[in-house]
């Protein structure tokens, strides 16, 4: 199967196609069939590769398609079609596929009465196949491609409703931040090519590491970089930094992030896909991908956990005052993702990755049980109309509250493995530091009381909606509700695999990972760190600790008292107000730059477009026109104005003769 890896993203677009080209024609039995086995036939050759990768030396664990066919074979620039399973593309290929197959069989129950059926699965084939070609490259440049791909399908599903201004604007603003990025990414690409003369990850990284032994003198042959820039190392700073102006915008890190939010309006399951196994992984697969260039420019990797430890505390408190059930889980993902961020800026790119496999699983879980309540309270999404779902929606319940406590960090629950394993190298890590592990433990406890209270909001109490809407609510078909208990099954014990040393288990995640990041290790600085667990155990209990404080917080405020949370809410009604807005930066953002820019482009449109550009064309028209004209009027059709003119040719001529 490892021969044959590139079938796992031709599945899903050819589903793409099929459906795309035929699928108005087909039922919709049939376009289900296409649009989720597609991705069920890519979900089953994951796993068999990855069982094949198994079997491989650990210090080898790597198989390598270099050239299934030559695609620019220019001079310096020779870019070939190639894939690359290892340890990180197989967690990847697995999440992708697996997360996106029940994304993909809930979808036929929540999209059932749509009319553009067919339409939806095309674009979700195409967004699985575009995530799947992201993280089985072996190539910048084919990188590339997967990810203007999940780029492209973004906007279209999230204006997939386009008929709804709303929607249309969601999309077309998830197009343009991302662009932003994009661009940035993009120079880095064209900096990696200057620098190390190819695009291929085993040969840029391979060379990057031969440079850092030649410069420490730890054997290996002299490696000499294209300095072009004349940086030094500082060439690894920059490549890097234009990388991570990709992953802010892919990713939804500051400032970058305005975009995710908005997202929200796109279908239900479009949100699971993007939320949870694609998209917004991209930044952190690519960081982590880059390790090698991460860990040769300190001053980034700072940078990205700053980024990372703000944006995690900084969407956690705006999650606090959403309504919007779905608002409150889109900030909750952006949050979750500065924790990516931050594992990754500390150097424990294995955490970060491990966290973001036990995320695609709860994340997932809570949006489509978000769904699921939405297709029950007939398309309300105000958490204040819900209420009392718990008796009359009790599978959807049962599992949002598993993930629930799998967000929140609650011991044994995946999340609680992954988060902590964050908290405990952002202390421990030569590359982090006690600021950074108390804003992991605030964003921790901010989580949790945000998400309980979305659960007692919307489950406890008495129902609030419309009495038209209280009769007609009811559990979804089982089409939703299987999928939703397959992945609460995963995000219970999800995280089992990478159980760390401290409580016995033998971090089975990260030995798997390890040959991804070999290299990288042998350029961390290494510190001295505490001997046994005590730290680590004190560590992990102040954040339990401060957890289920937040959630009796929750408890009290929104369950037991919620008389409190009015009077609070009225008392620092000001504070409410600007977390509530979301801190007024989107305003900010239009009226900083949106606005100038647009005012900007309307000046040239009007003074050097219309002035410049179309006064050039329309007066050279015009001088034409006015010559035609004038000559136009010597055409008379008589015959002795013709032998006038002849004559007077004549007596010039001979008048020019004459003086001459």
């Amino acid at each position: 199967m490892l021969d044959y890896i590139w079938l796992i993203v031709l599945m899903p677009l050819l589903g793409f196609l099929v459906n795309g080209l035929l699928g108005r024609r087909f039922s919709r039995p049939v376009v289900s069939l296409i649009g989720c086995g597609t991705v069920f036939v890519s979900l089953v050759m994951s796993v068999i590769a990855f069982f094949e990768l198994l079997q491989l030396d650990p210090h080898h664990r790597y198989h390598e398609i270099y050239s299934l066919f030559k695609w620019i074979p220019s001079g310096a620039l020779d870019i070939e079609i190639g894939f690359l399973f290892d340890p990180l593309s197989a967690v990847m290929a697995l999440v992708v596929t697996g997360v996106g197959f029940l994304i993909h069989v809930y979808s036929i129950g929540y999209m059932a009465h749509d009319k553009d059926y067919a339409r939806f699965f095309t674009y979700m084939n195409l967004f699985t196949g575009s995530m799947l070609l992201l993280v089985l490259a072996n190539n910048f440049l084919l990188l590339f491609v997967g990810w203007e791909g999940v780029g492209l399908c973004s906007y279209l599903l999230i204006g997939f409703w386009y008929t709804r201004q709303s929607a249309a604007n969601a999309g077309m603003k998830a197009f343009i931040v991302n662009r932003i990025g994009d661009f940035g990414f993009l120079l880095g690409i064209m900096l990696i090519f200057w620098t190390f003369g190819s695009l291929n990850f085993h040969e840029v990284f391979g060379s990057a590491f031969g440079f850092f032994q030649s410069m420490h003198g730890t054997g290996g042959e002299e490696v000499v970089l294209r300095d072009i820039l004349g940086l030094g190392m500082g060439t690894f700073t920059l490549i890097t930094i234009f990388l991570f102006i990709g992953a802010t915008g892919k990713s939804a890190q500051i400032p970058l992030y305005v975009w995710l939010p908005d997202a929200m309006e796109g279908p239900t399951p479009v949100s699971a896909l993007i939320h949870a196994a694609t998209m917004v992984t991209a930044g952190v697969y690519m960081v982590a991908r880059c390790n090698v260039l991460y860990l040769l420019a300190p001053d980034t990797l700072m940078l990205v956990a700053i980024i990372g430890a703000a944006t995690a505390f900084f969407a956690a408190t705006m999650g606090v005052a959403q309504n919007d059930i779905k608002r409150v889980l889109a900030y909750s993902t952006v949050s979750q993702l500065g924790y990516m961020f931050l594992a990754c800026g500390v150097a424990a790119f294995g955490a970060g990755i491990f966290h973001l496999m036990t995320h695609a699983f709860f994340k997932a879980l809570l949006f489509l049980a978000a769904g699921s309540v939405i297709h029950g309270m007939s398309e309300i999404q105000d958490m204040r109309q819900m209420g009392g779902l718990k008796s009359k929606m009790p599978v959807t319940f049962i599992t949002m509250l598993l993930a629930t406590l799998a967000i929140s960090g609650i011991p044994l629950f995946s999340g609680f493995f992954s988060k902590d394993e964050i908290l405990w190298k952002s202390f421990s890590s030569d590359y982090g530091g006690i600021v950074f592990w108390i804003i992991g433990l605030v964003t921790a406890g901010i989580t949790a009381f945000y998400m309980f209270r979305l659960i007692y909001m919307t489950f406890y109490g008495k129902n609030r909606a419309p009495d038209d809407v209280q009769h007609h609510i009811h559990e979804s078909p089982k089409v939703m509700t299987v999928p939703l208990m397959i992945l609460a099954f995963l995000a219970v014990v999800g995280g089992w695999v990478g159980i760390p040393p401290a409580l016995g288990g033998g971090a089975w995640f990260e030995e798997f990972l390890h040959p991804v990041f070999a290299q990288g290790e042998q350029i961390m600085a290494h510190g001295h760190h505490p001997e046994g667990f005590t730290l680590e155990y004190i560590l992990m209990a102040a954040s339990v600790v401060l957890v289920l404080i937040s959630i009796f917080v929750a408890y009290t405020l929104y369950r037991r008292k919620p008389e409190i949370s009015t009077r609070l809410r009225e008392k620092f009604s000001g504070l409410h107000k600007v977390v509530y807005n979301k801190y007024y930066v989107d305003e900010f953002y239009q009226g900083a730059v949106v606005k100038p820019l647009v005012g900007l482009s309307f000046f040239f449109w009007k003074v050097f477009d219309i002035v410049v550009i179309d006064g050039l064309a329309n007066g050279l028209a015009y001088m034409i026109k006015s010559f035609s004209s004038g000559g136009r009027k010597i055409q008379t059709g008589f015959l002795r104005n013709y032998l006038l003119i002849f004559v007077l040719g004549v007596v010039i001529y001979m008048a020019y003769v004459v003086l001459k």
